[in-house]
């Protein structure tokens, strides 16, 4: 063999997306059963009359939670929702999960009893089985897979690609209130660490604190699509800030966007937390992340569904791709948006 090794490219120079870009470009799938591989949120398999779509992630110590603030029973619950929001972002019904972790000799049985306390509320609360996984050793930290599954009819699969000029862009929930959460946390422990006999402050926060510790998935979401027969034309979760998730649908349908300001929805505890720390509040909710909530278009003749769904709130609209993705902010003016969401590497 005499392939050149000399060359060394940062990761970081790709990001996580470019790097999966790049190793699974040449990447041709071979069974007819796989109807789409990498690229959106979860794959997609045939499955008789129905689709199966599979989605997994990790979560690292050090790098997605936090122990000195993560209690594990929380951590076993988020771990559980951030895979099914994926399932829904495909307008699908989570059904099974699977759980793979790897921890270092620190970890007790009871530490993980825990763990499973709160994987197992998850799934209580979701409907969903635990079918499996794996349990292994890690050198340090704690890591966690979990890989979810779910089921929906080939007439309402939802793809992140399939977004069309003209139509509506809407998006369930408010946002930037886990991001605050997590800059609250953050500063606890640092004024824990400076002074450990500090009480942590955190009287009248509990709603943007559990945006972080415990988020949900929005298959409530779900259920009220079917129920109003609408089926959105795209759809994509936001963890990664909701910036980063328009660009995806965005490059990925071939279009551009247009985002009103004054349409994204952001609560009064979180404009009001956001000042105290210095931060426009629509600056939490771009470039956050890790809302877990539902960024989809609609055909602009399905408008009078949406208008009357709670919780549902249009943003924006769907552009020629020449037209950029754009904010239009509450005084007048029109600004590129960038994604400056979580970045991975």
């Amino acid at each position: 063999m005499s392939e050149d090794y000399t060359k060394r490219t940062d990761v970081n120079e790709l990001g996580e997306f470019g790097l999966i870009e790049h190793l699974t470009k040449d990447h041709k799938t071979i069974n007819a059963s796989t109807i789409k591989g990498v690229g959106d949120d979860a794959a997609v398999l045939e499955s008789g009359n129905s689709l199966t779509v599979i989605s997994t992630d990790s979560l690292v110590e050090g790098i997605h939670f936090d122990l000195m603030y993560t209690p594990l029973k929380h951590l076993g619950y988020k771990s559980v929702v951030v895979s099914l929001s994926d399932i829904c972002a495909m307008n699908a019904i989570p059904q099974q999960v699977m759980v793979s972790i790897a921890i270092s000799n620190r970890f007790s049985v009871e530490a993980m009893d825990e763990l499973y306390a709160g994987i197992y509320a998850a799934c209580k609360r979701y409907k969903v089985d635990l079918i499996g996984g794996d349990m292994t050793s890690s050198p340090r930290g704690l890591f966690i897979n979990t890989t979810a599954i779910g089921q929906v009819s080939k007439e309402k699969i939802t793809y992140r690609s399939t977004a069309k000029v003209g139509d509506l862009l809407c998006v369930t929930g408010d946002l930037g209130g886990a991001y605050l959460g997590l800059q609250i946390l953050e500063r606890e422990k640092q004024i824990y660490l400076e002074n450990p006999g500090v009480q942590p402050d955190m009287e009248g926060q509990n709603y943007i604190i559990g945006r972080q510790l415990k988020p949900e998935a929005r298959k409530d979401m779900i259920d009220l699509f079917d129920q109003h027969q609408l089926v959105p034309t795209s759809m994509i979760d936001i963890s990664d800030g909701l910036a980063s998730e328009v660009f995806h649908i965005c490059k990925q349908s071939g279009v551009g966007a247009w985002v009103e300001e004054s349409g994204v929805p952001i609560k009064q505890e979180v404009e009001l937390q956001s000042i105290k720390f210095k931060i426009d509040p629509i600056t939490c909710a771009l470039s956050g992340g890790e809302d877990y909530e539902l960024l989809f278009t609609v055909d602009p003749k399905d408008i009078e569904k949406v208008k009357y769904m709670p919780d549902i709130y249009i943003m924006g609209e769907i552009v020629e791709a020449k037209d950029g993705v754009k904010l239009h902010t509450k005084g007048g003016n029109i600004h590129d948006i960038k994604a400056q969401g979580w970045k991975h590497f």
